[in-house]
């Protein structure tokens, strides 16, 4: 999928969602220039569409979850913030993901 069909893809996706009925955090969200859904109908979304599961995963100091998504061959991959209410909301998306190794000791990431 080239980069310009899967930012139309995500455009299109928040589009549908955003005009849904959702709780006052995510319109408050969506008003804000944000993509935001419940998680549960964005990871869907994301497998179903992109075949994207989770490969990462952090929490914010403001209890928010972090996540990284990414289809098994890496060829896309998307970063979500889900709030503790469930909404989560996309920061980025794009092409090329891959993993790297970290080595503690010798404090460079090794490809």
């Amino acid at each position: 999928m080239s980069k310009v069909s899967r930012i139309l893809a995500i455009a299109a996706f928040a589009v549908a969602t955003l005009t849904t009925a959702k709780p006052p955090l995510a319109q408050e969200q969506a008003q804000a220039g944000k993509q935001c859904d419940a998680r549960d109908r964005v990871l869907t979304h994301l497998a179903k569409k992109y075949h994207e599961a989770p490969v990462a995963v952090g929490l914010t100091s403001g209890g928010g979850l972090i996540e990284v998504l990414s289809s098994g061959t890496g060829e896309t991959w998307t970063i979500i913030v889900s709030n503790p209410d469930g909404v989560s909301c996309l920061v980025a998306a794009g092409e090329g993901w891959r993993k790297l190794d970290y080595d503690a000791h010798a404090g460079d990431p090794q490809a």
